[in-house]
């Protein structure tokens, strides 16, 4: 299983319903979605119900969205709503969703087959980075498993114009990692654990390039020719460390916040 295998809180009656519903392939999504939400909020890369997380229904043109107006810390596999490319609900439901979080993942849904999920941050350590004309710079060894796979998207204002779809496309191209300028930090993956462990390793860089600029010394940057030795991991690769950490951070999340796969 790719969440706990600790006895699962027992579902409400609607739960249950809806778990019947829709089968046992997007309820499985559905509770890795409400856990990836948790764990964000949890690693304090929330902004209050701002920002998203976005999953694939398998075998599916929809995906699955947070009910605008809930907290991450709040979110469990019932709660999220499922959507299509045009934004439109495709199974009833009592929340509204945020527009600007359909206007940029519809387009990377829609675009990258292999982005099963679409994660988006307005983290201060991201945003901060964001702002910074070099970008994100070779100081760390999260840094170097970055580098390779990152792209930036220039700021357009609010992500509510479907114009500024294809350049987000365009931008992110086949990478993984995105810094959208003065806005904020952008991971797809194969599943919900390959795009928390992508972002773990973003952030973890932009939190060391703040603190390092902090101090006030000189940088040590990686030298260009250690960074040619950097190259993009394959995605099986990826997938396999990502799914050999997942079940450790759902522990973790089912010790102190239990209750997303209801």
């Amino acid at each position: 299983m790719s969440f706990s295998d600790d006895v699962p809180a027992p579902l409400s009656a609607a739960s249950a319903a809806l778990r019947e519903r829709v089968g046992e392939t997007e309820w499985q999504v559905r509770c890795d979605l409400a856990a990836l939400y948790r764990l964000v909020a949890l690693f304090g890369w929330d902004d209050l119900i701002f920002t998203h997380i976005t999953a694939k229904v398998p075998g599916t043109e929809h995906f699955l969205i947070n009910p605008y107006g809930m907290t991450f810390d709040e979110i469990t596999a019932s709660s999220l709503v499922k959507i299509d490319l045009e934004g439109r609900k495709v199974m009833e439901s009592e929340y509204d969703i945020n527009p600007a979080g359909f206007t940029i993942h519809s387009c990377i849904h829609a675009a990258r087959k292999d982005a099963m999920c679409v994660l988006h941050t307005h983290s201060i350590n991201g945003a901060a980075v964001s702002a910074q004309k070099r970008g994100l710079l070779p100081l760390s060894q999260f840094a170097f498993i970055v580098l390779p796979s990152l792209s930036y998207h220039d700021y357009e204002g609010l992500a509510l114009n479907p114009d500024e779809q294809p350049r987000l496309v365009r931008d992110l191209g086949e990478r993984q990692y995105m810094i959208l300028r003065n806005h904020g930090l952008l991971t797809v993956g194969s599943t919900m654990a390959d795009a928390f462990q992508a972002m773990h390793r973003l952030e973890a860089a932009c939190m060391v390039q703040v603190r390092a600029q902090s101090g006030g010394a000189e940088l040590i940057e990686i030298p260009s020719d250690v960074l040619e030795r950097a190259r993009v991991e394959s995605r099986a690769d990826r997938a396999a460390k990502a799914a050999l950490a997942w079940p450790g951070l759902l522990r973790r999340l089912d010790r102190r916040n239990p209750g997303y796969a209801t």
